[in-house]
């Protein structure tokens, strides 16, 4: 049984996003911010808009990470890695989520490095 509720408690960690912690200025508009996302980003904002609504559902945001603009998803689900994007869609890392919570190790500093937040898609559909 305590194995059990062990086993329960890192689950609900490992959910836990660490992506609010950090203290950065969150900006959200609509067609200031189309202008500005690249067309592949969008694509995969399309591809998500297809998809089955996750929950909690997905989100896409901006962020300037040492000088670069990328683009961080959040995850679909507990136990998922989030993904952070260059301004190619190339996949850069994935910051954060996973079992532990912090993602694949390659970009420690992000949470705590990144600036100028803007939130460029949330899923709105209903359940």
């Amino acid at each position: 049984m305590k194995q059990m509720i062990f086993l329960l408690l890192i689950l609900v960690a490992g959910c836990s996003s660490t992506r609010n912690k950090s203290n950065v200025e969150t900006v959200a508009s609509g067609s200031e911010m189309t202008d500005t996302i690249p067309s592949c980003m969008l694509e995969k904002i399309e591809l998500f808009k297809s998809e089955a609504r996750q929950n909690p559902p997905r989100k896409v945001y901006s962020y300037v990470y040492k000088g670069q603009k990328v683009y961080y998803v959040t995850p679909p689900c507990c136990d998922f890695f989030s993904e952070l994007f260059d301004g190619n869609c190339v996949l850069i890392a994935n910051p954060d989520g996973g079992f532990t919570g912090r993602g694949d190790g390659k970009l420690p500093d992000f949470i705590s490095a990144r600036t100028v937040e803007k939130l460029v898609w949330e899923d709105t559909r209903k359940q």
